[in-house]
């Protein structure tokens, strides 16, 4: 029996929370982002903005040129969290096999709802909308890859509104093929520019265009991945919902609004960076092994550097340590910084030995869990170790 995958995308997520919290930005050209004269960049935008063509990653500057009226509103991440985490509950009351893929998408498995898609589908609109006062659209096919490319296909049908477009597209079992056909082959998973320029040379335009090719023959242009190009532009899709995921990594990084030289400015981000990263691992009941250091020049040329440790880590100062060293490793003295990161990957239970001789950094481990447990609980300034 074919699967019914339902797929959740909430139109214009972060500009449709800040309408909640100021009804006076409706209908008004407005973005969520960066200052233009600190490299901000816009995170997202309302559909008064985009009709002008202002849109997502653009940087603010440029927008502003396209729209001199433009609203900027600073970006507040932990709210849209939290209005994230309200919607991805009513989805989880619906349903078990919900696979959250961002903050503001999900997919979720509705093959043994008795009710019709369609009114699942309006039921879901419609509560969202009234209890939570967001638009959102839908898409519904017997795949993941169908389903979410039907919810584009129903956005973009409201391209040029001012108002969220609230689109609803399903796709019969057995259409698939033929629902994709006409579509332009960039809006298909794992076409990139690269590729979608490669594809263009061939004359190939339309997902349609990719299926009418022999599987053998995109192959051999494209490798593994023309093969599944050929599958996916039949709409063929076996992945099933994934409802959890496996940690690999976890990263900090932080872009300054002008290129830092000071040593101190740099080498108290990276403590922040590690701090953050520390507490998360901890949360997560997780160590590292590998760590890594992010680092992009003002010329945009950006490299990185790792390494791995002795043993598994989810202490902050053996991360700074690392990090720290990384960075003398790869800086020269005075050498302008655009953007640094820190991440720690090769994740695992943290694995504990306690000897004789460890008996001091055991209880610098308790005691870093409850300043963990104290910052959780009445935020990050509550207390602070001391720094030398």
């Amino acid at each position: 029996m074919p699967r019914t995958i339902l797929h959740l995308d909430l139109d214009a997520f972060f500009c449709s929370v800040e309408e909640t919290q100021n009804p006076e930005l409706r209908g008004k050209p407005f973005a969520v982002g960066g200052k233009p004269n600190e490299r901000g960049v816009v995170a997202s935008c309302s559909y008064a903005a985009r009709a002008v063509g202002v849109r997502s990653a653009m940087p603010m500057s440029r927008a502003l040129q396209l729209c001199r009226n433009l609203i900027i509103v600073p970006g507040r991440h932990h709210l849209y969290s939290e209005v994230s985490k309200q919607v991805m509950e009513r989805l989880h009351h619906l349903t078990g096999l919900v696979e959250q893929i961002s903050i503001d998408e999900a997919f979720l498995d509705i093959s043994d709802m008795s009710a019709p898609p369609a009114r699942i589908a309006l039921d879901l609109q419609a509560g969202i909308k009234n209890e939570l006062h967001l638009p959102s659209s839908i898409g519904i096919a017997s795949n993941k890859l169908v389903a979410k490319i039907a919810t584009e296909v129903g956005k973009k049908s409201k391209k040029k509104s001012t108002e969220p477009p609230f689109g609803l597209t399903i796709v019969p079992a057995g259409e698939e093929a033929k629902f994709l056909a006409p579509l332009p082959a960039d809006m298909l998973w794992g076409v990139g520019p690269k590729t979608s320029a490669r594809l263009t040379e061939l004359g190939i335009h339309t997902i349609g265009d990719i299926a009418n090719w022999p599987e053998n023959e995109m192959a051999r242009l494209f490798g593994e991945n023309g093969r599944d190009l050929w599958r996916h532009a039949h709409g063929i899709d076996n992945r099933p919902i994934v409802t959890e995921y496996e940690t690999k990594s976890i990263s900090q990084e932080t872009t300054f609004n002008v290129d830092i030289r000071d040593d101190k400015t740099l080498e108290k981000t990276i403590r922040e960076q590690s701090k953050e990263i520390g507490r998360q691992l901890r949360k997560n009941d997780l160590a590292g092994k590998t760590v890594k250091l992010k680092i992009r020049w003002p010329d945009f040329t950006t490299i990185s550097r790792q390494v791995t440790l002795p043993t598994s880590t989810d202490n902050d100062d053996e991360i700074l340590k690392a990090v720290l060293k990384l960075l003398h490793s790869v800086r020269k003295p005075n050498q302008a910084v655009r953007l640094i990161g820190v991440g720690v990957s090769g994740l695992g239970a943290p694995v504990r030995q306690l000897s004789l001789w460890d008996v001091g950094s055991e209880k610098s481990r308790k005691l870093q869990e409850v300043v963990d447990q104290l910052q959780e609980k009445y935020g990050r300034d509550v207390i602070h170790k001391g720094e030398s």
